[in-house]
């Protein structure tokens, strides 16, 4: 999707509150402290090969290293480039000031949330676009759901977050955190 499809999606949808949830969630996304400490994973189905993609081209435009995403994958072939032999247990060694960004559509597999809970433990924030998964949005410190039956696609959403993660704009300020703290304190917020 290009620059000018994003535009015209971000038009279309600015009366909804996705545009808003997207952009928070891509500013999450900055928080990272470090490059390659952003760790994206998807499901044993469908890893985020596009996102993850996206992801870096905006980390390389905007000049923000952070975003540069190292890609987790369930079954990494031991032939591949260094960059796709990431496998699971780079998880097992996530730490404080990394991130941990779960995208799964489908539910994700009690074997991912597990790895999630220990990764949250260790002081990593863990990131979550999903299509509803309740455990998954339980142990997010910030969440994005895309329903089914909603105006943007779950494909749309992370073009949405990725443009606004590369966003260079303002920084959320102590009123827009402490007003996401509220919303993670009453629920999981569900954008129709």
């Amino acid at each position: 999707m290009d620059t000018r499809s994003v535009a015209l999606l971000r038009e279309i949808l600015a009366s909804t509150g996705w545009v808003e949830r997207t952009r928070e969630l891509g500013l999450a996304l900055r928080a990272t402290r470090s490059p390659g400490g952003l760790l994206v994973v998807g499901t044993p189905r469908e890893e985020p090969w596009h996102l993850t993609a996206h992801l870096s081209d905006e980390a390389r435009l905007s000049g923000l290293p952070q975003l540069a995403p190292t890609l987790v994958r369930w079954e990494p072939a031991p032939d591949a480039p260094a960059h796709l032999r990431v496998g699971l247990e780079r998880i097992e060694r996530t730490r404080r000031g990394e991130t941990l960004f779960v995208v799964a559509e489908e539910q994700a597999p009690a074997s991912l949330l597990e790895r999630v809970n220990d990764a949250r433990r260790t002081g990593a924030t863990i990131l979550a676009l999903n299509g509803g998964d309740s455990e998954l949005e339980g142990l997010a410190h910030d969440a994005l759901t895309v329903p089914e039956r909603s105006p943007l696609s779950f494909d749309g959403a992370q073009h949405l977050v990725s443009v606004a993660a590369g966003e260079t704009g303002r920084r959320p300020g102590l009123r827009d955190r402490l007003a996401r703290l509220l919303e993670r304190i009453s629920g999981p917020h569900v954008v129709d």
